[in-house]
């Protein structure tokens, strides 16, 4: 079991890293999301994490959640091997804005990871901002934002092939995608397509059943120069996957729970995305830079509840949500000191789930049950923000006002129709200062206060889902505002780099899933119900405080160390208890280094607490500590031709057995991490 000595460790390392001496000149790391522009981190006062590609592949993440895993500040909440949504600082999938390429991803999610409905084997990079983010994006950035960009075509003249494919034994599962780009002229046309096919993977006790899927991606884009400052573009995506089981999801039937049990699969859920863009780049006289879009996204998922003991559906439900957006953003670099950027965002969300539920007690007869009808969500939001430039200081202030309108025609089968309309106003800011002491000494000091209006399921949905409760849909729930506060320090030169960051993050109205009991459960659920009754409710207040960080150390030319940490602690001020599923302290160290002509090779040790703060009192007994683990990795890449490249890695070397604290399941129940697993994948360009 890993004690609670790791802190004081990784945090004696950071500070060892971020002293040592270094003459050479700092290296810039470019994030687009920070400030909705491509910025240096090092003159950002936020917590940021960029990965590029090359990072993206040595890590072998089988999806977006598996990749992040490990980043200080970032937890992984789990349903199946498919299902693995990024929890940022304590907050999960719906206080996290997903982007692709800067749109956002709407979707009320029932089961499974919303960052699954993409490829991340065509990823070009992927930024993370961690802490509050609703000046730039709106509703759901409390924990922050998550911005995956995919390929762009280019005016590289010819045509050009980047391809790979990749193999791991814990689920024998097979990757392949490959991306071409064709430029001429003023024409530009990108095409690419990503496939997996994965069967149920290993874990040290034997096979974990239903964990493979299949999955299939397609992107496209074609993009016209108009003259050398203006471009169009048109892009479109599209994502499938197949046959996904989300095992975290096992509940007893209430019909008889010592025997019979049901869990939720989707047989086929897609994603498609088409967008018309405009691009402008300002200069001399006009140096006003602007991107515009329309975009319409579609998600289609069928949820279904399949009966272990019957081995057929009881529960079925089809649902499409469309979103309708347009997005508008320019930067001008209005005085040498001032770089301002401003924006409007609207999008509308619709949704109409087709529900059918099976009667006992021989469950042939099915009758329809929909959660709600024809609901809707409009956002409008526009924002300003300031760049400021003061020799070695750098301030970043921002304001944002959102409007988010929400109605359905019903909710609970029809049984209500009235009362249905939301409203939420809404002041985003955000003020933050960074002052350059030294290249490997910048303090920064910020405050972000951001916001998430309730979503369509946490207003409408009445009925039972995957977790084993049945849900009271409560209109009336109101939105949530939080306050964050946080002191840092970042740097970084050629030799090391390092961010350490401590937060203080307070959020009123805190919406959340409340067990009931009793004449409270019986009014809110039914009688029938009332013993598995959840209702989405706001807290009166919540607070979440931590410390991460990490650094990179070269310590001889070739060879570098890492190390990261994170710790946090949430708390549930309304019963004095801590939070409902906070992440466990954990630490990483790691090495990459040349060891061969042409080769690198790397190792990796995650360290992870026992997690024994849990709820008590608001989880019903339903949240359980969960035991410390230590996981190592090692790989090796051979760069065998000017753009080709084998890698081969072994994840958990030490084959062990363990699971997140933020798994789901039934307590004693939860599915265990893949065991030992190798994994070969190849790279090349052409």
């Amino acid at each position: 079991m890993v004690n609670s000595s790791l802190r004081p460790i990784a945090l004696s390392l950071l500070l060892a890293f971020s002293c040592a001496h270094a003459d050479d000149p700092a290296l810039a790391t470019v994030n687009v999301t920070a400030k909705g522009y491509s910025s240096n981190d090092l003159e950002t006062p936020i917590a940021t994490l960029t990965l590029e590609k090359t990072e993206i592949v040595r890590r072998g993440g089988q999806n977006l959640g598996d990749t992040l895993r490990g980043e200080p500040g970032i937890a992984i909440a789990n349903d199946s091997a498919q299902g693995q949504n990024p929890v940022l600082r304590g907050l999960s999938k719906d206080s996290v804005v997903l982007l692709v390429d800067g749109m956002r991803f709407n979707s009320a999610q029932p089961a499974g990871a919303i960052t699954s409905f993409m490829s991340l084997g065509m990823a070009e990079r992927v930024e993370v901002v961690k802490g509050g983010a609703s000046v730039l994006y709106g509703t759901g950035a409390l924990g922050g934002a998550i911005n995956v960009l995919l390929p762009q075509a280019r005016f590289t003249p010819g045509i050009g092939v980047d391809a790979a494919a990749s193999f791991d034994s814990a689920s024998s599962g097979l990757r392949g995608t490959a991306v071409l780009n064709a430029g001429q002229g003023d024409h530009a046309l990108m095409l690419g397509a990503s496939l997996a096919d994965i069967d149920d993977y290993e874990s040290p006790h034997g096979t974990v059943p239903r964990t493979g899927y299949e999955s299939d991606s397609f992107i496209g884009q074609y993009r016209l120069r108009i003259d050398p400052k203006q471009q169009l573009r048109v892009s479109a995506q599209q994502h499938r996957d197949q046959d996904v089981w989300y095992p975290g999801s096992t509940r007893p039937h209430a019909s008889n729970p010592a025997s019979r049990s049901t869990i939720t699969h989707s047989p086929e859920q897609t994603r498609q995305l088409l967008e018309l863009g405009y691009n402008r780049q300002g200069s001399g006289n006009l140096p006003i830079n602007v991107d515009a879009r329309i975009y319409r996204q579609q998600m289609e998922r069928q949820i279904y509840a399949w009966a272990n003991w019957l081995e057929r559906d009881i529960s079925t439900n089809d649902v499409t949500f469309r979103t309708d957006g347009i997005d508008a953003k320019a930067d001008w670099l209005a005085h040498p000191q001032h770089l301002l950027s401003f924006g409007i965002n609207a999008w509308e969300m619709t949704g109409n789930p087709d529900r059918w539920l099976a009667s006992p007690p021989t469950f042939n007869n099915y009758v329809s049950n929909n959660p709600f009808q024809h609901a809707r969500i409009k956002a409008i939001g526009a924002y300003l923000q300031d760049d400021m430039h003061f020799n070695q200081l750098n301030l970043l202030a921002g304001l944002r006002y959102d409007t988010v309108k929400s109605t359905a025609e019903s909710m609970n089968n029809g049984a209500r129709t009235s009362g249905l309309d939301g409203k939420d106003d809404a002041f985003s800011g955000s003020l933050g200062a960074i002052y350059e002491a030294a290249p490997l000494l910048r303090p920064y000091a910020s405050y972000a206060r951001a916001f998430r209006a309730p979503g369509m399921r946490e207003r409408y949905e009445s009925g039972p889902r995957g977790d084993g409760y049945y849900y009271a849909g409560s209109p009336e729930v109101e939105a949530e505002h939080a306050d964050q506060f946080e002191l840092g320090v970042k740097g970084g030169n050629q030799r090391v780099s390092h961010q350490i960051s401590a937060y203080y993050n307070r959020i009123e109205n805190f919406l959340t899933g409340q067990i009931l009991s009793g004449p409270a459960a019986i009014a809110a659920c039914g009688a029938a119900n009332a013993g598995n009754c959840k209702k989405n409710v706001n807290l009166g207040s919540v607070t979440i405080k931590g410390i991460e960080g990490n650094a990179r150390w070269q310590v001889v030319p070739g060879h570098w160390l890492n190390a990261g940490f994170s710790t946090l602690r949430g708390q549930n001020n309304d019963l004095d208890e801590p939070l409902f599923q906070m992440p466990a302290d954990e630490a990483t160290l790691g090495w990459l280094g040349h060891v061969w002509r042409n080769v690198e090779a790397d190792f990796t040790l995650r360290m992870v607490d026992r997690q024994d703060r849990v709820a008590t009192r608001f989880s019903n007994g339903s949240e359980n500590p969960t035991p410390g683990f230590v996981t190592a990795d090692i790989g090796a890449t051979w760069r065998f031709a000017r753009q080709q490249q084998m890698r081969l890695a072994i994840k958990n070397l030490a084959d062990k057995d363990y699971h997140e604290h933020l798994t789901e399941g039934l307590s004693g129940q939860e599915i265990s991490a893949p065991g030992r697993s190798l994994q070969l994948s190849w790279g090349g360009k052409f």
